[in-house]
């Protein structure tokens, strides 16, 4: 008797199967993890007026979190995506009657698990190395904060690994290489991920509060902090997030139609 799996048992087997994937190429595992640790490392540390300032080391981790899952999901899933369409047996998976959602939405859940590991090592260099933990010893924020914020984080990454979805399921490798460069670092800069959005002129400020990076970015320093969130920024990141995630299924189904019908 034929049994039709669940809708359920299929994210769970796509999220499997992109987990033992990922994991069977140990490099590009540790460079995802280290490398806002690195950032980290290079350009916060060395800043005593930051790390001797709880407040202001709690921001620049919160936006360098920000920045590691957005290099993560754009990168990872912008070109991985695009190299895999190339695959013989990614060709075979994607002539099997069950839609695109299983396998986005297993993606999704697999970058979140690795997105979040690459959050320790940057909480634990932050606690160590910066006055951060001052702000919770002395009463002045209260511990749910950090839960709360690598939550707000991975669900704020979710218009870009939208973003990089899109790109793969519409591009070459080649191309996805490229365009993912293009549209990350203008995005990380406008986003206020580089360099505090204080030091903006008014009118790219203007212009990076319509960016979903910023909008992320805000979010993930309000929750952290307690400020930094303005009226714009949720409107502004769900808006990117409905409209990336539609493109996403839009490019997947696309992309199938056009070399399986």
């Amino acid at each position: 008797m034929h049994v039709t799996p669940s809708r359920f048992s299929l994210i769970r087997a796509y999220s499997k199967a992109q987990i033992l994937e990922q994991l069977r190429i140990p490099v590009a595992v540790i460079s995802s993890v280290v490398f806002p640790s690195l950032v980290f490392l290079f350009f916060v540390v060395p800043q005593s007026s930051v790390t001797q300032d709880p407040l202001m080391s709690l921001e620049s981790i919160a936006q360098l979190a920000m920045f590691g899952v957005m290099s993560a999901f754009l990168f990872g899933y912008g070109i991985g995506v695009a190299e895999e369409r190339a695959n013989p047996w990614s060709s075979y998976l994607r002539t099997l009657p069950v839609g695109p959602v299983p396998g986005s939405i297993g993606r999704a859940l697999t970058a979140m698990l690795f997105s979040c590991l690459s959050l320790l090592p940057l909480l634990i260099l932050g606690a160590v190395l910066t006055t951060a933990p001052d702000a919770f010893t002395s009463g002045t924020l209260h511990w749910w904060r950090l839960p709360a914020a690598i939550l707000a984080v991975l669900i704020c990454g979710i218009p870009f690994l939208a973003m990089g979805l899109t790109i793969g399921y519409l591009c070459t490798s080649k191309v996805a290489i490229a365009l993912t460069q293009v549209l990350f670092f203008p995005l990380a800069f406008a986003g206020g991920m580089m360099l505090p959005p204080f030091l903006f002129p008014a009118w790219l400020n203007s212009l990076s509060l319509l960016t979903p990076s910023r909008s992320a970015r805000d979010i993930a320093v309000q929750i952290l902090t307690g400020h930094g969130l303005t009226a714009q920024s949720i409107p502004v990141l769900a808006g990117w997030t409905v409209l990336l995630v539609v493109l996403a299924l839009w490019a997947n189904r696309r992309d199938q139609g056009r070399r399986f019908r």
